[in-house]
């Protein structure tokens, strides 16, 4: 008996096309399926962070919006820690990211940084554990936010909670 077992695979006929014209060896990788974060998602982000900025604003702070987003990134999204030679420059690699120490080793200085992840790059659950705390926040400055009846149809419509 093999120890090895058969995957089958269906895709479109561009795609099955695609892959008959790879010549060599090819890697495929498998992960969990998660679902996307939806657009409308975003919009509502940029939404209401603009409503943010807008009433820190006239609170006399000056902000943008893409300072509240920034902020609720590192608030309430995700992010990794990376260290790297203090001599390569961050924001080269990095969109969104934040000092957090320095040290030696081996005579070179090495940098470390928390990273953080656009939502762009979000699935579903942390596009709704980013909203959850945006939404949090405009409701502290008395901005209105969806209903919890919209906030269903959302989620029943585009598979985001809010």
């Amino acid at each position: 008996m093999s120890d090895k077992g058969t995957v089958t695979i269906q895709t479109d006929k561009q795609h099955l096309k695609a892959l008959s014209e790879l010549e060599g060896d090819v890697d495929i990788k498998i992960d969990k399926h998660r679902e996307k974060r939806s657009l409308n998602a975003n919009a509502y982000c940029w939404k209401l962070c603009t409503e943010i900025a807008d009433v820190l604003t006239l609170q006399g702070g000056a902000i943008k919006k893409e300072d509240v987003y920034v902020r609720a990134l590192k608030d309430y999204g995700q992010s990794d820690i990376v260290t790297v030679l203090s001599s390569v420059p961050a924001a080269d690699y990095f969109k969104y990211f934040e000092e957090i120490s320095k040290g030696m080793l081996k005579g070179k200085e090495y940098t470390a940084y928390r990273v953080y992840k656009g939502s762009s790059e979000y699935d579903t659950r942390e596009m709704s554990v980013l909203l959850d705390g945006i939404i949090a926040d405009a409701e502290e400055l008395g901005i209105h936010t969806i209903t919890p009846k919209e906030a269903e149809q959302m989620k029943a419509r585009w598979g985001v909670e809010v």
